[in-house]
């Protein structure tokens, strides 16, 4: 055997040896990189506020009751979700005892609202159609309307809990103002100096109120509330359209359907009058589809 020979040998096993090498052991020998962990941020979601809650809290040093459990009401709306709570009404049940033996004593009750409910009352605010529902519950258990004040008051930061505001109300006992007398004949005087007027379409019998007119149904609710014996008087009035028999029928039926109205949002029936004037005594001319527009009304009132 030749030296070439020899050395083109050695040459083929040196090449087939690496070649063999990097073949079957490529990674031997060589560190394996740790996989690099991929961190992630994690956001957290932001907590949902926890619902409100107000308890039933009457207090003056003379008179105290208090219980965690309240009147509640569904979100926009101001009917009473019952049945009550036992330790509201037997709070209630005290507070009328503490009632009748402190005749100077006057009931502040104030019903909470947010802005962005919806108000479907005849109340300016449902926070004062839900203290007027508080005060018709506290006049069924025997206390006098004339010694409770309502009022509403706005409360954003109110949270409900499965649609259900749990107590918003605010109570609390005050003296009978000294003036009081004088305070409700203004009130009196302010409502027969602007009655409330109700206007419907030819024919129909519906209401749609505006701010001002929520107004003077509040004012009406309190004066008769607050006065022994007042009632208010509705009267049906109508254009000259169809017989004077048929116009009597359909202001009556205006004045029995406002009636319906005011009684479904907490003003008692029994102080509530009805009457009809039909055609009889129109404020503008019937010449003009203005002027009929303006005949067709009903007119609340109130009388001591």
């Amino acid at each position: 055997m030749t030296k070439t020979t020899s050395l083109l040998g050695i040459l083929i096993t040196i090449i087939a040896g690496i070649f063999l090498y990097m073949k079957l052991c490529s990674s031997c020998g060589v560190p394996i990189a740790e996989e690099e962990s991929v961190s992630e941020e994690v956001i957290a979601e932001p907590e949902a506020p926890k619902s409100t809650s107000f308890p039933f809290a009457l207090s003056n040093g003379d008179y105290d009751c208090n219980t965690n459990d309240n009147f509640n009401f569904n979100v926009s709306s101001s009917v009473i979700l019952k049945p009550l709570a036992t330790n509201v009404s037997d709070c209630i049940g005290s507070l009328k005892t503490f009632m009748d033996g402190n005749a100077d004593k006057v009931i502040n009750a104030t019903g909470y609202y947010k802005s962005d409910e919806t108000n479907d009352s005849a109340f300016p605010n449902l926070g004062l159609a839900r203290a007027n529902a508080v005060k018709n519950y506290l006049v069924s258990m025997g206390i006098s309307s004339t010694r409770i004040n309502t009022f509403g008051k706005l409360m954003d930061d109110m949270v409900p809990a499965d649609n259900m505001f749990m107590g918003p109300i605010e109570y609390g006992l005050a003296d009978r103002a000294a003036d009081a007398d004088d305070q409700l004949q203004a009130l009196f005087d302010k409502i027969n100096a602007d009655p409330l007027v109700l206007y419907f379409d030819t024919a129909e019998a519906s209401i749609q109120l505006s701010a001002e007119q929520r107004q003077k149904v509040a004012d009406i609710s309190r004066y008769l509330d607050l006065k022994d014996g007042a009632t208010a008087n509705v009267v049906g009035h109508t254009d000259n359209e169809g017989s004077n028999v048929t116009n009597m029928r359909l202001g009556q039926g205006r004045a029995d359907f406002a009636k319906d109205y005011l009684t479904r949002n907490g003003i008692a029936t029994a102080k509530i009058n009805t009457s009809s004037k039909g055609e009889s005594q129109p404020i503008e001319s019937n010449a003009t589809e203005e002027g009929k527009a303006k005949n067709r009304r009903t007119v609340v009132t109130v009388q001591q």
